[in-house]
């Protein structure tokens, strides 16, 4: 089982953190209107993450890569040539791929996911 308070105030990247990881059983929707598995607000270098709550752990695990990846390419002044062109299905293939080569989402795969997108601190 994922413990998603373990990701709280640790560094990504070098210089994002997550300062908040909330878990509901509202429904929530992207920027479109669609129905959404997660959300994360951005300020500054901090994200905060909303989670439908009930979700698999393989699920909340690739839904961890996908936020942090996305979040992290919106969040950067200068984010890597190979996120530039993600788009929705990008950063879900993206974090099934992350998913996949290091397994359970945790702080240091996070940041092994990031590295190789080329995150490398600002």
């Amino acid at each position: 089982m994922i413990d998603i308070d373990s990701f709280l105030n640790q560094r990504l990247g070098g210089v994002f953190f997550i300062a908040e990881i909330q878990l509901t059983q509202e429904p929530l929707e992207d920027a479109l209107g669609r129905e959404a598995v997660a959300q994360t607000r951005i300020l500054g270098r901090e994200f905060r993450v909303v989670i439908r709550s009930g979700l698999p752990d393989e699920e909340l695990s690739i839904t961890l890569y996908h936020e942090i990846l996305e979040a992290a390419t919106v969040a950067s002044s200068h984010p890597p040539e190979s996120v530039l062109d993600l788009n929705e299905a990008g950063f879900e293939a993206a974090a099934r791929r992350a998913h996949q080569a290091w397994g359970q989402a945790s702080v240091e795969n996070l940041n092994c996911m990031l590295q190789f997108y080329g995150f490398r601190g600002e």
